[in-house]
């Protein structure tokens, strides 16, 4: 048995443990973990601050950059995430159905842990607090894959996790790192179905294919975020310029980042006007479409690519439309089924575009960045699933369980 199938079996054997935890000592668990990452943050910034260089050396972009970088901050936030997720109802052991069938058989589902759960990311180390804290508070053992720019955050981050636990008397294979960072490995970890239950890809556009296409582990695909904002031609101004500010600067490397702008064209100039001088205050490059550039001939030309790209930078691509239903076609041939905005003071229109544009979170007049568990009241997030079968929008605890049948009798048998 090699040692990633030590890791599988290991983490099979604290699954069936988990699963028979109370919600108190789960929760006892998750506050004890969230009080050691806080005390023990000067240690998690020192990796981090060890990965920082590393990516530094590689020529990792600023938004990139900002991904991988754990402050006092973002420490303090993962760690109240996981309180959060201790004040939040547990899915396990629910009854949702009991129904009793003519023959006197009582036919019920019970929620339960799916078992283990693979996750592979990428650049995000507080991907591995909140992925523990979900996972624990549901059941879950689970393996993580993180990418070799955090090995650092996440080998000091999983270790005060699983020595937390083990002083707490719960099994410290809740939680394990494969810290080999080789290819073969992650493609072997994909085929580790004796062990795993599920698998769940959370990254750019490249990690999430080689997954779908690689692993022989039922996956839930997330995350990638080809989001739009449209400016309806009703669109309060200074309401829509500060949305498509937010969404496209206020952290433009994570998944539900603006990456395209749709305008209508009543409204094209006069918004562009208000827009253009606050994005180059933030050295956003600009990429029109050629109504764009005929108002503002200085900006970048658009190409088809640009259309279906996942910037996860400072990059923006603008198109102007004629219509409603133009920038709705749009969306439908370019989106991701992530999260689109329409910003807009016409009730009409904005409940057309609510029913009519297919995609995980749909807004009207808010920024495409509450996409998250925190901001819906999750505590945290596992990722967000783009896909339609079992999970969708951002994964809570609810996303981590599955149902059994359970069954009473009183004798019956089947003639």
């Amino acid at each position: 048995m090699n040692e990633l199938e030590q890791k599988g079996y290991k983490a099979k054997k604290a699954s069936y443990e988990l699963g028979h935890l109370s919600s108190v000592e789960k929760n006892q668990g998750l506050l004890a973990v969230s009080k050691a990452l806080w005390e023990k943050r000067g240690k998690i910034i020192e990796e981090n601050q060890k990965d920082i260089k590393n990516a530094k050396e590689r020529g990792i972009n600023e938004a990139l950059l900002d991904r991988l970088t754990l402050t006092e901050e973002r420490i303090r936030s993962m760690a109240e995430g996981l309180k959060q997720i201790t004040q939040i109802e547990d899915p396990i052991g629910e009854v949702a159905i009991m129904k009793k069938r003519p023959n006197g058989l009582q036919i019920g589902q019970k929620r339960v842990p799916l078992g283990v759960i693979g996750i592979i990311y990428e650049a995000r180390p507080n991907v591995t607090a909140d992925a523990f804290g979900l996972c624990f508070k549901t059941g879950n053992a689970v393996i993580l894959k993180g990418g070799k720019e955090a090995l650092f955050s996440n080998i000091a981050i999983v270790n005060i996790i699983r020595d937390t636990l083990f002083t707490a008397g719960l099994s410290r294979d809740a939680v394990q790192l494969i810290e080999d960072t080789q290819r073969s490995t992650t493609l072997a970890l994909m085929k580790l179905n004796q062990y795993i239950d599920v698998l769940i890809p959370r990254g750019g556009q490249g990690l999430i294919k080689t997954v779908v296409e690689n692993s022989t582990i039922p996956v839930i695909e997330t995350g990638v975020g080809n989001c739009h904002i449209y400016i309806d031609e009703y669109a309060d101004i200074n309401q829509g310029v500060s949305i498509a500010v937010n969404a496209k600067t206020q952290r433009p490397g994570v998944c539900n980042a603006m990456e395209t702008l749709l305008i209508h064209e009543k409204i094209a100039y006069p918004f562009l006007s208000e827009l253009f001088p606050i994005l180059a205050s933030f050295s956003v490059e600009i990429r029109g479409d050629e109504k764009v550039k005929n108002l503002f001939p200085t900006v970048s030309k658009a190409t088809e690519e640009d259309w279906s790209q996942e910037y996860l930078d400072y990059i923006l691509a603008i198109k102007i439309v004629s219509s409603l239903e133009e920038a709705m076609d749009h969306i439908q041939l370019y989106g991701t089924g992530h999260s689109e905005a329409i910003i807009t003071q016409n009730y009409t229109r904005a409940q057309r575009f609510l029913e009519e544009v297919d995609a995980a979170a749909v807004y009207v007049n808010a920024s495409t960045r509450f996409t998250d568990g925190y901001e819906f009241g999750f505590g945290a997030e596992i990722g967000i699933s783009t896909q339609k079968l079992h999970a969708r929008g951002p994964m809570g605890l609810k996303e981590l369980t599955t149902t059994k049948y359970i069954i009473y009798g009183t004798g019956q048998i089947r003639m």
